[in-house]
């Protein structure tokens, strides 16, 4: 499939790595792939910043919605939706065990901080950890290459459907775009919700831009 990206798409999904490192991340969701999309002289990305879908609005919301640095560092998107499905928000509990131990309290009761088991049970984030024991698989911490996660991956699918729906021998940017803001669940839709854009209108903008350029 990727062999169908055009050089300004490929850019693109690189780009969406270099977006999750710089905020801490250490995965690539569709969030990092809509700042990146974001961010290009592309039609689309016009588009978008047009109807206020712009990258410092797009990376505004990542971080309200995720975080960053080491405490985004801790759990990946995987981590986030494993434990979301168990009822634990982990917004909630950082607010909660911040405000209970200080700032920056989630953070530095890493697991490389605890000396003795008892410790460990005491520790926020081992807590947390534990709790995923139930079916969950616990990804290693990427090393080098950041994986995407499944829902990005799909994304990716979904551009290749985009494509072929217009006829098109090729996925770019367009694809890519119409892709990412037709998402029904992830971070997306809320982002776009948050910088006051529809989906509907996002697409209807996209698709207006390339037919006019034809």
């Amino acid at each position: 499939m990727f062999e169908r990206f055009t050089g300004d798409a490929r850019a693109a999904v690189a780009q969406s790595e270099v977006q999750a490192r710089r905020l801490g991340h250490r995965y690539i969701g569709c969030e990092h792939l809509l700042l990146a999309a974001a961010s290009t002289a592309e039609p689309a990305s016009a588009a978008l910043r047009e109807q206020g879908v712009t990258p410092e609005g797009v990376e505004t919301e990542i971080v309200r919605l995720v975080g960053l640095g080491r405490a985004a560092n801790l759990f990946s998107a995987s981590d986030r939706e494993a434990l979301a499905s168990i009822g634990i928000d982990l917004d909630v509990v950082r607010a909660r065990i911040e405000a209970a131990f200080g700032p920056d309290a989630f953070t530095r009761g890493g697991p490389s901080a605890c000396r003795s088991r008892p410790a460990a049970r005491k520790n926020p984030v081992a807590l947390l950890r534990r709790a995923r024991r139930g079916g969950h698989h616990q990804h290693p911490a990427p090393s080098g290459h950041i994986p995407f996660t499944p829902r990005a991956k799909k994304s990716l699918l979904l551009s290749l459907r985009e494509a072929e729906a217009r006829h098109d021998n090729y996925i770019g940017i367009e694809h890519l775009t119409l892709a990412l803001v037709g998402m029904k669940d992830g971070a997306v839709p809320p982002i776009l919700s948050a910088l006051g854009a529809s989906q509907a209108t996002l697409r209807a903008a996209i698709l207006d831009r390339y037919r006019k350029a034809s």
